[in-house]
Protein backbone atom coordinates (compact mmCIF):
# COMPACT_ATOMS: atom_id res chain seq x y z
CA UNK A 1 0.00 0.00 0.00
CA UNK A 2 2.18 2.80 -1.34
CA UNK A 3 0.97 6.38 -0.87
CA UNK A 4 0.71 8.57 -3.95
CA UNK A 5 3.80 10.76 -3.98
CA UNK A 6 3.06 12.63 -7.16
CA UNK A 7 5.80 14.32 -9.13
CA UNK A 8 8.18 14.27 -6.12
CA UNK A 9 8.23 10.48 -5.80
CA UNK A 10 11.88 10.16 -6.82
CA UNK A 11 13.02 12.81 -4.34
CA UNK A 12 10.99 11.37 -1.47
CA UNK A 13 12.09 7.81 -2.10
CA UNK A 14 15.73 8.81 -2.49
CA UNK A 15 15.52 10.73 0.80
CA UNK A 16 14.14 7.60 2.48
CA UNK A 17 16.93 5.51 0.94
CA UNK A 18 19.66 7.92 2.07
CA UNK A 19 18.19 8.04 5.58
CA UNK A 20 18.03 4.26 5.86
CA UNK A 21 21.57 3.97 4.52
CA UNK A 22 22.89 6.46 7.06
CA UNK A 23 21.07 4.72 9.90
CA UNK A 24 22.52 1.38 8.80
CA UNK A 25 26.02 2.88 8.62
CA UNK A 26 25.59 4.40 12.08
CA UNK A 27 24.62 1.03 13.52
CA UNK A 28 27.61 -0.66 11.87
CA UNK A 29 30.05 1.98 13.14
CA UNK A 30 28.57 1.77 16.65
CA UNK A 31 28.82 -2.02 16.77
CA UNK A 32 32.40 -1.96 15.47
CA UNK A 33 33.41 0.66 18.03
CA UNK A 34 31.72 -1.26 20.86
CA UNK A 35 33.63 -4.42 19.92
CA UNK A 36 36.92 -2.52 19.76
CA UNK A 37 36.38 -0.83 23.12
CA UNK A 38 35.29 -4.11 24.72
CA UNK A 39 38.50 -5.77 23.51
CA UNK A 40 40.61 -2.91 24.83
CA UNK A 41 38.89 -3.06 28.22
CA UNK A 42 39.39 -6.82 28.43
CA UNK A 43 43.08 -6.34 27.64
CA UNK A 44 43.41 -3.69 30.36
CA UNK A 45 41.64 -5.95 32.87
CA UNK A 46 43.92 -8.85 31.96
CA UNK A 47 47.04 -6.69 32.40
CA UNK A 48 45.84 -5.38 35.75
CA UNK A 49 45.14 -8.92 37.01
CA UNK A 50 48.57 -10.21 35.99
CA UNK A 51 50.39 -7.30 37.65
CA UNK A 52 48.69 -7.81 40.97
Amino acid sequence: MMPELGKYAAEVLSAYAVTLGLLFALVLVSVARARRVKGELEEIEHRSKTRG
